[in-house]
């Protein structure tokens, strides 16, 4: 049997593309990194901040942008690149980043509980804040991050104003004693969170991830997609039905598009058509909005 060619793909997609149905299937459902200027930029600029040299005071910075837009996988990417490294001579882990998420409500107890957890260090959720703090600060001493990333930062406005400030003094404190930079991760409300502190606001320096508008960019975002789908016809996702549809039934969120596709092209597979098409795309927005 001749196979089909390929050439509408990435190099690695190409094999998977000979795959049984099912197996490309289930390789639809894996998270999948699609690069794009916004997000390049994002991750330029987080490593600018983790290169940046100990100061008095450490710059920091808001990734914010609504739910479902791709921050996740930004932060995930960033982490991939700066992994966790074993020091031999000093027998010690060495961790350039550190990240978790601000729990459900700006508790600092939890807080710390939290960041315990994600250090890996067995402790007592009934240990009092003093001893959860400084056992904190000692690991991350000897740790020696250069950055820490807190998710979920919009968390913050689900407190009352007292545990907000509480939650916001705690992060300039980590910032101050431990000289690294901090980059906090949120919805579109978490710029709001940080206002009510003058000098959290100021020190926070604000990157947005936008929803797509019709543009180039987002043309050449769908045919990055096309590239990577186990799909082994071209679909021409950049045609400007598609392109428009897509952007309406998304409504511009990244995480949004990737699921369309993904149900799309196992439609395709499944009814053998290998193609998406715009039949495809509207049956699995009928879904969603069914």
């Amino acid at each position: 049997m001749r196979q089909p060619v390929l050439t509408h793909l990435h190099a690695a997609t190409r094999a998977e593309a000979l795959l049984d149905d099912e197996i490309r299937i289930r390789l639809l459902q894996r998270d999948r990194w699609i690069d794009h200027s916004r997000a390049t930029q994002a991750l330029q600029q987080l490593d600018w901040l983790l290169a940046m040299p100990e100061r008095q005071r450490m710059p920091c910075m808001v990734l914010h942008g609504d739910s479902n837009i791709g921050k996740t996988l930004i932060i995930t990417k960033f982490l991939r690149g700066h992994p966790t490294t074993f020091d031999e001579r000093r027998g010690v882990e060495r961790r350039s980043i550190v990240a978790m998420q601000m729990p459900a409500t700006p508790d600092q107890h939890r807080f710390y509980s939290a960041l315990l957890f994600e250090l890996g260090a067995p402790h007592s959720t009934a240990a009092s804040l003093s001893v959860l703090e400084r056992l904190a600060r000692d690991l991350l001493r000897r740790l020696a991050p250069r950055m820490l990333i807190v998710d979920e930062v919009h968390h913050l406005l689900a407190g009352s104003y007292r545990e907000q400030r509480a939650a916001l003094n705690l992060l300039k404190y980590l910032a101050n004693d431990l000289r690294i930079s901090i980059v906090v991760v949120g919805t579109a409300d978490a710029p709001l969170a940080l206002q009510m502190d003058v000098q959290m606001h100021s020190r926070f320096t604000p990157f947005e991830i936008p929803r797509w508008r019709e543009s180039e960019e987002f043309r050449r975002l769908l045919g990055a997609f096309e590239r990577v789908l186990p799909l082994r016809k071209p679909s021409e996702l950049t045609q400007r039905p598609v392109v428009q549809f897509m952007l309406a039934a998304s409504a511009g969120l990244t995480g949004e598009v990737s699921r369309l596709l993904n149900e799309a092209a196992e439609l395709a597979i499944r009814d053998a058509s290998e193609r998406i098409t715009l039949a495809h795309l509207e049956q699995v927005a009928r879904v969603v909005k069914g």
